[in-house]
């Protein structure tokens, strides 16, 4: 009597669903199968029981090993065959370390050189992009510079390649930069939402001209909301600095990079297209960063073989639990990281409100104003998001009125706005100026607008 053949046991969890075995089976007893398995993330083949007579020629066409097998087939334990594996030392945070830097007399920089050597300052020595105006001198400067330091430029394909070599990169450990602009900076969110979720830094240069579409090369503020609120798809939030000044441009640049790795998050420096083309007195620190290697780097070497990056949770809660890790960050970021700087604001009754290059007109307007008896202050946001709230809350006893100045249709208000409602802070009266399309508000309209503002209390007042 022929003995009894084992039966064939499909492992879903290691089935890829490729059909092999589909073709094979003689019966027809095996089937695409309709659900996701939650272990592999894809969809496993179904077998019917009533119509399977346990050949086993599905086994010999499967491709994945022990994908079918047979009933009561276990699988080997490795340290049974080859012994325990050597332990492998743990990783090791290699700290940064500072260099002082000999003193030299102010420089005479653009906005875009000036964040390039931010960069080098920082410690940066791998960057990539892919040229546009108006942040493609930062670049230039970059790859005449980077080959004589034992550094690395390297010109990519497109946005989408630029931004894949720096997740790459900063996977190693290593600081990592690009400079580009809003058509390009559009292209790399993707890229960026991998970095978020994988926990990767890396610091962004946008030097933003107007939209939508190409627009063309002039300054404008577009990319505030795409910043702030659009890093792709998914739960993503990076720190986003605004500068206003070629030193701000050198200064900010050299904390993304500490903030970056702080909180192992990329960091956008919004600057503007004016900005990025403007030069102006800009002093070198006293020291420049020499980069350690962290722990959590993928280097290469036994002691960091075990590290992984990945922006994948196929378990739905394993995602879950991701973001609500994220979410925790993105409080301590908001908590810890909001910055601003204020100008005349101890006893305004009115603040302007603006940052990049309308800051600049801002303040020359606020000078004016105060010659002429307005008790007027300017509030420069230094951090778009988190948005500074907090330093902006002790200045709201006194300054019930806001006048927000951008260059965008309302991107930075929109900012402002959300914090306020999150921070319950009301009664407060909000004005705006706006220019777009590479226009950008000037100091005399902002004055006029401050006085269209008091007439119009005035008349109120005297009803």
């Amino acid at each position: 009597m022929a003995s009894e053949r084992p039966k064939v046991v499909l492992e879903p969890h290691l089935c890829k669903g490729c059909g092999r075995c589909i073709e094979s089976c003689p019966k027809h007893a095996i089937t695409l199968g309709s659900e996701v398995d939650q272990a592999s993330g894809l969809v496993p083949v179904l077998i019917d029981r009533e119509l399977c007579n346990d050949c086993g020629l599905c086994i010999a066409a499967c491709p994945e090993p022990f994908g079918i097998t047979r009933d009561g087939y276990e699988l080997e334990d490795p340290t049974k065959l080859y012994g325990e594996l050597a332990p492998t030392p743990k990783p090791r945070d290699i700290p940064a370390r500072e260099v002082r830097l000999p003193r030299c007399e102010p420089l005479v920089l653009k906005g875009n050189y000036a964040a390039a050597v931010g960069a080098l300052l920082a410690g940066c020595r791998h960057v990539y992009g892919y040229p546009i105006t108006p942040s493609t001198e930062g670049a230039e400067l970059l790859a005449k510079l980077l080959p004589k330091l034992d550094g690395v430029f390297m010109q990519a394909c497109s946005e989408v390649a630029t931004v894949n070599h720096m997740y790459g990169t900063s996977g190693a450990g290593l600081p990592t930069l690009t400079f580009t602009s809003s058509p390009g900076f559009s292209l790399m969110l993707e890229g960026i939402s991998y970095m978020i979720g994988a926990e990767l830094p890396g610091v962004f240069i946008n030097v933003m001209r107007p939209g939508p579409g190409l627009g063309n090369i002039g300054p404008e503020q577009a990319d505030i909301k795409l910043a702030a609120r659009g890093l792709g798809h998914g739960n993503t939030h990076a720190i986003v600095l605004a500068p206003s000044s070629p030193q701000e441009m050198l200064d900010l640049t050299m904390l993304a990079f500490e903030l970056s790795f702080k909180y192992r998050n990329p960091v956008i420096v919004a600057a503007d297209g004016y900005l990025g083309q403007i030069t102006g007195r800009v002093t070198l620190p006293e020291k420049l960063i020499v980069p350690g290697l962290p722990s959590w780097a993928v280097w290469g070497d036994a002691e960091h073989k075990k590290n992984l990056h990945s922006s994948i949770y196929i378990d739905w809660a394993d995602l879950e639990k991701h973001n609500e890790h994220l979410e925790a960050k993105y409080r301590t970021i908001t908590e810890h990281e909001q910055r601003a700087s204020g100008y005349r604001v101890d006893d305004a009754e009115l603040l302007l409100v603006a940052c990049n290059i309308p800051a600049r007109m801002a303040k020359s307007a606020v000078e004016t104003l105060r010659q002429e008896g307005v008790r007027v202050g300017l509030f420069q946001p230094l951090t778009i998001w988190p948005f500074p709230i907090d330093r902006l809350r002790p200045h709201l006893e006194h300054a019930k009125r806001l006048l927000v100045v951008e260059a965008s249709s309302g991107q930075l208000e929109d900012e402002l706005r959300l914090a306020l409602h999150k921070a319950d802070i009301g009664g407060i009266e909000i004005r705006h100026l706006r220019r777009m399309g590479g226009v950008l508000p000037s100091a005399q309209e902002i004055v006029e607008r401050v006085h269209r503002i008091g007439s119009e209390h005035a008349v109120e007042a005297s009803r």
